[in-house]
């Protein structure tokens, strides 16, 4: 989990004229809902078996808050990048890779390839 949040941070910290993002209308929200839901299962793992079955649905709810929280401070620190800018839909993008790994964790037919 923390090496997930430091390579954001780092990302977060490269101009936004040398970011290397292919010209891509919203790219960079794909970017986001991916390394998001990266973070999210990144998350789950950071507590520990007994949490994460115990009550899953309780345990989603603190993944997306944390990935969401994460995110705001992510587009914080964007805004002293020169070339960046914060974004609301970056932040909701970040949020909506949270719920996605969180929906596949706790599905049924998934739930093999994530415990």
């Amino acid at each position: 989990m923390l090496l997930v949040m430091a390579g954001i941070f780092f990302v977060s910290g490269i101009p936004g004229d040398r970011l290397p993002l292919p010209d891509v209308v919203d790219i960079d929200k794909l970017a986001h809902l991916t390394v998001y839901g990266l973070l999210a299962g990144t998350v789950f793992y950071a507590f520990g078996p007994r949490l994460r079955y115990k009550n899953p649905t309780w345990l989603s709810l603190v993944v997306i808050a944390v990935c969401i929280i994460y995110g705001i401070s992510d587009e914080y620190h964007q805004s002293f990048i020169p070339n960046r800018t914060p974004s609301v839909f970056d932040i909701l993008a970040d949020g909506t890779g949270a719920i996605v790994v969180c929906l596949i964790r706790n599905s049924t037919f998934w739930k093999g390839l994530f415990l």
